[in-house]
């Protein structure tokens, strides 16, 4: 499909064409890439942090630890989105889940309004029904399509297509965020931390975070989270690992995948403000596609 394409075609297509994600992506703008990250804000203990590249993660963490009341996540407005676009004529946008964010809604108002004041305008707006590095590894997907000759008007479809064998896997060793907006009952996580039990979840298709089983130490989790991958058709594609604060079970959890596909790729990455909210400290997600 890519084999009669020139340097100077792929070169054209790549710089044509931005893509732009939010910060669940755990990724940075790389202007040179034509890659631009919009942050969503992060608020708790009467603070806002705009988790952008100037986050000061060692703080953030800190003070995430050692606050006890409910926080909030804010997605980037219709305007955020706007300035990203402006000066583009074709670009493509990647969400977090809508089940989860208003983000996606955000970015498709705005796309509307940018296409009506530029007609000449293509944006397409991908909700990923997923966090993290999921949305990632859809990037890189999208990145070897711009490298090919596919048309614009086929991407869309092609994208949809790409999505359905990528997934998504976490596993939290602490609860007390989610026990503090109501997603868990607070003595669940009080237990857990005591007993040291870690949740192991995944990404629904309809972008729904959800439990799929509890392990009793890391070393149990990681054996579960490899023979989820397996479940989910996992046969050595590409790999992302996003950890907060904990990057000896990453490198575990790498070295268990690379030990029985060795030509894969893995990536090991710490994770920005929004996905540490969530996940908190020793969290772990998996992205992959099969």
């Amino acid at each position: 499909m890519y084999e009669n394409v020139t340097g100077n075609q792929r070169i054209l297509n790549m710089e044509n064409i931005k893509l732009i994600l939010d910060s669940s992506s755990n990724m940075e703008t790389n202007e040179k890439e034509n890659l631009q990250v919009v942050p969503l804000t992060i608020s708790f203990g009467g603070q806002d942090y705009i988790d952008d590249q100037t986050l000061n993660m060692g703080e953030f963490l800190s003070n995430m630890n050692k606050n006890d009341v409910a926080g909030k996540t804010t997605c980037p407005s219709i305007h955020a989105w706007l300035e990203a676009l402006e000066g583009t004529e074709k670009a493509i946008i990647i969400t977090m889940t809508s089940g989860m964010s208003g983000t996606f809604s955000s970015a498709l108002q705005a796309k509307k309004m940018y296409e009506e004041k530029h007609p000449l305008s293509k944006i397409i707006v991908v909700d990923s029904r997923s966090a993290g590095p999921e949305l990632t590894i859809v990037a890189h997907g999208i990145e070897q399509m711009l490298k090919g000759n596919m048309r614009f008007v086929d991407l869309e479809e092609a994208i949809a297509d790409f999505r359905m064998n990528t997934h998504l896997l976490f596993v939290l060793q602490s609860l007390h965020n989610l026990s503090l907006n109501g997603r868990v009952a607070p003595a669940v996580a009080k237990i857990a931390g005591l007993l040291k039990i870690n949740l192991i979840g995944t990404a629904s298709k309809e972008g729904k975070l959800e439990s799929l089983t509890k392990a009793r130490g890391m070393k149990k989790a990681l054996r579960e989270v490899f023979k989820y991958m397996q479940e989910d058709n996992y046969h050595g594609g590409e790999v992302i690992i996003d950890h907060c604060k904990n990057e000896k079970d990453a490198t575990t959890l790498k070295k268990k995948i690379l030990a029985e596909y060795p030509d894969a790729k893995v990536e090991i990455r710490p994770m920005r403000g929004l996905c540490s909210f969530y996940a908190e400290e020793g969290g772990l997600m998996i992205g992959f596609h099969e």
